[in-house]
């Protein structure tokens, strides 16, 4: 019997993970595409969505993506301080990103239209919600990231840990693309 490599094992099961969450997203967009009309005689996505706020958010999280790549070229060229900046950029456009996610959440909230005033509501924040714990997963990963970068360098452990991150952040990404064209451009017609 062989022996598996412990890299083909972390990428077998990063990907089994990631089918799991396709799966756990497939299930609240099927929720959110029954419930969102469900408004409970309130304000629905046309009325709460400022498409421009969110437009901004999405070029910030598309924008992370990309730094994201330029730090797996830089761990294949071996460059440390390439991987530090773009990791850097990686975790401070997340950071922006999620923050700009709970401002919307907040400013919602505030203005009485929170998870429990109707079922469109309940099912959006469920949605975004938990894209939005996804990208703070993310943002503890690139902690972890940088301890380890920090204490051993730039290894060739690292640089596999490097490309499983970026497959989970660009996997973020897909959905959050999906989620701003059917929540907010849709939702917002």
């Amino acid at each position: 019997m062989k022996k598996h490599d412990t890299h083909e094992q972390v990428s077998f099961g990063l990907w089994v993970y990631i089918m799991s969450d396709c799966i756990l997203f497939a299930s609240l967009f099927a929720a959110y595409a029954v419930l969102h009309t469900q408004t409970a005689g309130g304000a629905g996505g046309a009325e709460l969505f400022d498409r421009s706020f969110v437009l901004i958010e999405t070029l910030i999280l598309l924008t992370s993506s990309f730094t994201c790549g330029l730090a797996l070229l830089a761990a294949r060229a071996k460059n440390t301080v390439g991987v530090w900046l773009s990791l850097l950029a990686t975790f401070a456009l997340g950071a922006t990103f999620l923050g700009m996610e709970l401002s919307e959440f907040g400013m919602l909230v505030s203005e009485g239209h929170s998870w429990a005033a109707s079922a469109f509501l309940s099912s959006f924040f469920t949605l975004v919600g938990t894209h939005g714990l996804h990208i703070f997963v993310g943002l503890s990963w690139l902690i972890a990231l940088f301890i380890y970068l920090g204490i051993r360098g730039l290894t060739p452990k690292m640089s596999k840990r490097i490309v499983y991150f970026s497959l989970f952040w660009h996997f973020l990404d897909i959905v959050w693309i999906c989620l701003f064209s059917l929540v907010y451009l849709l939702g917002s017609l």
